[in-house]
């Protein structure tokens, strides 16, 4: 069994509705997993990158991240939008994109640093079966178009975009697109504005609105959780203490060299409990297995530490509201 992947987060549920309307646009039917994130405030970046994967096997066309972008609007980013919209400049804008970045996906950090001559706004990398070409290019090109498209920056001047993955056929579409040289095979991926751009102004700033909004965004920070190491190493405890049927707190908290008792403060501070860690990494483990056509749904239920497959059915539809087979069938 390979190792669980590290927490990758949640997507706000507005790409969701992005994702709905490049659909329509398309008139494609639209997956049964896509009406089902419709009405949630957030989701998991897994189901998003799966979302993207399915729909890129659809259509096949080269560069459709850039595609899928040039349909955003600014319900679809949710408040770090009308933040940014009531900024005073750009350089404003892209630092309030990074201080609220984490309501949009808060899987993985983004860095803002200036590099000499340039400012580099940077994705942090996410395991390898996490990201690919199409979860990138749509990442970026989110915020380049809805910079060009909702800031009237229609002239904006990118120095370079950098991606991580090899270069596709058509490199040409990608430099069209951002209207600067796109490098592929770099060692992340990345923009570089110059220094200059920073100072242009905003057409619609206002300050008063933008203290109001980023109280709101500063509220819904907090109801994020705050992942750490210690969250990395207890969710490969648990999945170790699955595989070796030792998973109650005390086992766990044995392999962390922890009390009980300090594992349990340090869930709490968090607001949450160990029995909900437990079935987030079930239910993250659950998926890696149904993906696994050679897995049946007992033998399944057994990795999991459940003694009757119909625990496992029960627990898997509270999860992700359909039976295990249901979602085995969606992702096939």
């Amino acid at each position: 069994m390979q190792h669980l992947k590290d927490y990758t987060g949640t997507v706000y549920g507005g790409l969701g509705h992005l994702l709905y309307t490049f659909y329509e646009q398309q008139q494609l039917e639209i997956p049964s997993a896509l009406t089902q994130v419709q009405n949630l405030e957030r989701f998991d970046y897994s189901v998003w990158r799966d979302l993207l994967n399915l729909l890129n096997e659809q259509l096949q066309r080269p560069a459709l991240g850039l595609e899928i972008a040039n349909a955003v609007q600014p319900k679809h980013l949710g408040i770090i939008a009308y933040i940014a919209m009531s900024c005073a400049n750009l350089g404003e804008a892209l630092y309030r994109y990074h201080d609220f970045h984490r309501l949009v996906y808060d899987g993985s950090p983004l860095k803002v640093e200036g590099l000499g001559a340039y400012l580099s706004i940077c994705w942090s990398e996410l395991p390898p079966n996490m990201s690919n070409q199409l979860t990138d290019e749509v990442a970026i090109a989110l915020m380049v178009g809805f910079l060009k498209h909702f800031i009237n920056f229609e002239d904006l001047h990118i120095h370079e975009v950098h991606f991580r993955q090899p270069a596709p056929k058509h490199v040409a579409l990608y430099e069209q697109f951002f209207r600067c040289k796109v490098r592929f095979s770099q060692p992340s991926s990345q923009v570089l504005l110059p220094i200059e751009e920073l100072s242009r102004p905003f057409s619609h700033s206002d300050d008063t609105l933008q203290q109001l909004l980023i109280q709101q965004a500063q509220a819904l920070l907090e109801k994020l959780p705050n992942i750490t190491q210690t969250d990395k190493y207890l969710q490969q405890a648990i999945l170790t203490g699955l595989q070796k049927n030792q998973f109650q707190i005390e086992d766990i908290a044995q392999q962390l060299h922890i009390s009980v008792r300090q594992l349990q403060r340090h869930l709490q501070q968090q607001g949450s409990t160990y029995q909900q860690r437990m079935q987030q990494v079930r239910c993250m483990l659950a998926e890696e297995y149904l993906r696994d056509p050679h897995l049946g749904l007992h033998e399944i239920a057994l990795l999991l530490g459940y003694s009757e497959q119909s625990a496992f059915q029960r627990a898997f539809k509270q999860w992700r509201h359909v039976t295990p087979l249901q979602w085995r069938q969606q992702v096939q």
